[in-house]
Order: C-alpha cells, then sequence, then structure tokens
C-alpha cells in the first residue's frame, strides 16, 4: 500500500485533519458533560469532510482513473484448442 500514494494528498491532509481536531474537541466537551461542545466537535468532524471533498473537487485530491483504462481490450487474443488423436 506505501507504494499506491493512497490519500496523500492535500486534500487528504487538510480533510482528516480537521476532522481529527474536531474528534479531540468532541471528546474534550464529552468528558467535560458539556453537550454544546460535543455537537459542535461533532460539526467541526464533518467540516473536515466537506473541506476535503471540496478541495478533491478543485484539483487538490487524487486524479480519477479514466474509463477508457479500465476496460481496455486485451491486445493479444488467443486460438481455441484443437483436438489432436
Amino acid at each position: 500500500m506505501a507504494g499506491s500514494s493512497h490519500g496523500h494528498t492535500p486534500a487528504a491532509w487538510t480533510g482528516v485533519t480537521i476532522a481529527f481536531i474536531g474528534f479531540c474537541v468532541s471528546g474534550a466537551f464529552m468528558v467535560m458533560a458539556q453537550p454544546i461542545g460535543f455537537w459542535a466537535g461533532l460539526a467541526i468532524v464533518v467540516l473536515g469532510g466537506v473541506v476535503g471533498s471540496a478541495m478533491s473537487a478543485m484539483g487538490l485530491g487524487q486524479p480519477k482513473k479514466s474509463a477508457a483504462v479500465a476496460h481496455a481490450t486485451p491486445t493479444a487474443t488467443r486460438e481455441p484448442a484443437t483436438a489432436e488423436s
């Protein structure tokens, strides 16, 4: 998986960082028994997903694979087997 560059983009790093901060905020307010802060932290988590998606749409994410590449036809064909007597 290290060679696939899965998620190594500015959009992914930014979205995950914002979501992690929201997770920490939500967890801290849960321990302090403050429901408003807990829900604010969860809103920050959702904001991280929105920011990551927006950055990906702006071209800062991984490029989409072309459908033509996925459905490429083979260059060589096999001949049918013949019965040998």
